[in-house]
């Protein structure tokens, strides 16, 4: 009898371990549909043991202690809020994705890797010659864009298509900036940039396109009700599955190197087909 209570007593004290024992600690923000639909991808393809702490749940969330407890291989951090609190972690690769500032900051974390928010400026110039746009206005903080400015430039050249640019440093520049463009291009091309675009100025680039009677494309689908032309959503769920194929890739020991930071692989092109009739611009290949 004594023999199986000291069996038994040493299990108890051994399966916790196991039980905390998993390849991917995943750090969310908040709780958001938008991060279950990456959830459902990344769960839906390779599967990955993994433990999910939601940021918002807690008054504070100690990752360092967390991840020395639990030794995970890998942190994948969904959102801006998660990020931020990946960053302590230096010793463990961190896979981000939902993040505006994942490459403003990765330049200064070699551990960091992910899919940006960004939609490759590839298909934003394909679009814009199917409307027959040159000369495209695009209003930015380079602080924060000028990374994706770069390959926008590139993008466009390829193209045939003229940026014509606008620096901003402060939301409040960004209505003078826009101003400035009226009679200059024939489109313009809305970034996710928080500097650039937020509540207060959204509006002024539907107003800029009432008045110049331009298209504008946009980052999200809720922008076409407010007048956009067009625009290109992450497809989420492909999101996760894609954030999946990064994470599997990284645990069969491929390095930070070869696993660098990517645009998202799919995503969803959306119209307002009455703005587009309007504004006499088209789609049609």
């Amino acid at each position: 009898m004594r023999r199986l209570v000291l069996c038994i007593l040493a299990l108890v004290l051994v399966i916790p371990s196991f039980a905390q024992a998993y390849d991917l600690l995943v750090l969310q923000s908040r709780r958001s549909p938008a991060y279950d639909e990456v959830l459902k991808g990344f769960s839906g393809s390779r599967t990955i043991s993994k433990r999910v702490v939601v940021l918002s749940d807690y008054a504070e969330v100690d990752l360092i202690r967390i991840t020395r407890e639990d030794r995970p291989i890998l942190i994948l951090a969904m959102g801006d809020a998660a990020l931020a609190a990946a960053r302590k972690v230096r010793n463990i690769p961190v896979v981000a994705l939902m993040s505006l500032d994942l490459h403003r900051l990765q330049a200064a974390q070699p551990n960091l890797t992910g899919i940006e928010m960004f939609v490759a400026p590839e298909r934003y110039c394909n679009l814009l010659n199917r409307m027959k746009a040159r000369r495209v206005g695009v209003v930015y903080n380079p602080g924060r864009s000028s990374w994706y400015l770069r390959q926008a430039r590139q993008a466009a050249e390829k193209a045939g298509i003229t940026l014509v640019l606008r620096e901003v440093t402060t939301p409040r520049d960004t209505v003078a900036k826009l101003a400035s463009l009226a009679g200059k291009v024939d489109a313009l091309w809305m970034l996710p940039d928080t500097t650039a675009v937020t509540k207060e100025t959204a509006e002024a680039y539907f107003h800029f396109s009432q008045q110049q009677a331009v298209p504008v494309l946009s980052f999200a689908a809720g922008y076409l009700g407010l007048g956009a032309a067009a625009v290109f959503e992450i497809d989420r769920t492909a999101l996760g599955r894609q954030a999946n194929a990064m994470v599997a890739a990284l645990l069969d020991g491929d390095g930070l190197d070869d696993v660098p930071l990517r645009f998202p692989r799919e995503v969803v092109l959306k119209t307002n087909d009455s703005i587009l009739k309007r504004l006499g611009a088209s789609l049609d290949d």
